[in-house]
């Protein structure tokens, strides 16, 4: 492939086979095996971000329909409800469909069943040359799926298992319902280890031409947090800023992690109804830039565990457990993310004015 195309290089150097997958080689191995049989069942596919489920799932799909299933197409379905029409973007070939039904909130349990009786009762146009006799569901983050939707989805798959497999993808089991786990074979996908991630690293570098030391290709791993698509992005961002690599080359953190990095020393610094509000429309600014809520509480927490004393971190964790709980079950995370906010302020103003007496 060509090294000016465009494209970055987490997405040129994707793997889109299971032979080329040299990560969790074990996994693959079993992938392999599944893939050849005849009878394959429904799949839940689960993991940290970052960790190559998706990459996986479409090195599964190639190997069950062959290179056809790359020819896809993008298309926005409308789905009527009542009176109501719900638009949602779907990638299909003519082997699959993957869709991300949470997109649509609330209305996700209809999006499920239109989808999945759609495409089971349809006949493949290469029906006769098709390497297997079902067709393909792929769902991500079925853990944002409310709870009405993944029963129907139990339902429904049920119901279509002669014509339709589903592939489920999401980063943990604990929010998706019981029946729904008994009824797929679960497949972990665990984080790379450093050295495989410093491994990966030093492969992309040798096939851009770029020269790049082992030390920082370490350094690159370990700020990524084993996250293998953060870690080629930074890695790509620290050439494009300054090649040749000097031997202490900084390694550029997101602007959203800087942003939140801030927040959590306007926090420390001050714990006022006024600097509360400042924090609010810091968090309003993150969420219209896509910023998933979770991943906001994460961070926040992880930047204000640094800033306090060891008597304080066990109630930090705590709160930000209890709130990130009950972000899951509301329907509006600024309000659980100021909660947050006003309690770790109110601790924290607490163990000062102790410090004081």
């Amino acid at each position: 492939m060509s090294k000016n195309d465009g494209t970055l290089w987490v997405d040129r150097y994707r793997p889109t086979s299971l032979e080329k997958l040299d990560i969790h080689t074990d996994l693959t191995n079993q992938l392999k095996k599944m893939c050849t049989s005849d009878n394959l069942p429904h799949l839940l596919f689960y993991g940290p971000s970052g960790a190559g489920k998706k990459t996986r799932v479409k090195a599964v799909l190639r190997s069950l329909f062959g290179a056809s299933v790359e020819k896809v197409k993008v298309e926005h379905k409308a789905i009527k409800i009542n009176t109501k029409t719900i638009e949602i973007s779907i990638v299909s070939s003519s082997h699959h469909v993957e869709v991300n039904p949470s997109d649509v909130e609330f209305q996700d349990r209809v999006v499920v069943q239109e989808i999945i009786k759609e495409i089971a009762q349809s006949v493949p146009l290469d029906a006769g040359t098709a390497q297997k006799s079902f067709k393909v569901v792929v769902l991500h983050e079925v853990d944002k799926l409310s709870k009405d939707a993944q029963h129907a989805l139990r339902r429904t798959m049920e119901k279509y298992v002669a014509t339709c497999r589903l592939i489920l993808v999401c980063n943990s089991t604990s929010k998706v319902i019981d029946p729904l786990r008994s009824r797929c074979l679960p497949v972990r996908v665990p984080l790379p280890t450093i050295k495989e991630i410093t491994s990966t690293l030093q492969s992309i570098a040798k096939k851009e031409g770029v020269n790049l030391s082992t030390d920082l290709a370490n350094r690159i791993a370990e700020q990524s947090g084993r996250n293998l698509r953060k870690a080629i992005l930074s890695f790509e961002a620290a050439k494009v800023k300054q090649y040749p690599f000097a031997p202490n080359q900084v390694i550029e953190r997101a602007d959203w992690e800087d942003f939140i990095k801030q927040m959590a020393d306007e926090i420390s610094q001050e714990q006022s109804p006024q600097r509360l509000q400042l924090i609010r429309s810091r968090f309003y600014e993150l969420l219209v830039h896509c910023i998933p809520p979770e991943i906001i509480m994460k961070n926040l927490t992880m930047e204000l565990l640094g800033r306090v004393d060891t008597e304080l971190k066990y109630d930090v964790v705590k709160w930000a457990a209890h709130y990130e709980q009950r972000m899951q079950t509301g329907s509006k995370p600024i309000f659980h993310l100021e909660a947050f906010v006003a309690k770790f302020m109110s601790l924290y103003k607490q163990f000062l004015s102790g410090l004081l007496e």
